[in-house]
């Protein structure tokens, strides 16, 4: 099983970056899928769900109405779009699949810098 994040980087307050995350190892389309993230001292976060279909997607309130999340389960990958970033949203994200509730497999994350 592997998970694998990209597209992290520095942005500036304000700007937008788009996480992917490749999933191979497992049938990606019979799971939920989650970001988490973990900013610098702090604990994990969770930040947004989708289910297997993409048809369902639910948010952290914190980034409702920014933030995007979707799958294509034809290419096995998990995306989140994030726009207008906040300097306390620098952390690392982590993609995590889901079964009954419980995340059972992770990425390694992707750090994501919004600072000027």
């Amino acid at each position: 099983v592997q998970l694998v994040e990209s597209g992290g980087g520095l942005v500036q307050p304000g700007g937008s970056l788009r996480l992917s995350c490749a999933a191979s190892g497992f049938t990606f389309s019979g799971y939920e899928m989650n970001w988490v993230r973990q900013a610098p001292g702090k604990g994990l976060e969770w930040v947004s769900r989708i289910v297997s279909g993409g048809k369902s997607a639910y948010y952290a309130d914190s980034v409702k109405g920014r933030f995007t999340i979707s799958r294509d389960n034809a290419k096995n990958t998990l995306y989140v779009q994030m726009n207008s970033l906040k300097p306390e949203e620098t952390a690392v994200y982590y993609c995590a699949a889901a079964c009954d509730n419980s995340m059972l497999y992770w990425g390694k994350g992707t750090l994501v810098t919004a600072s000027s």
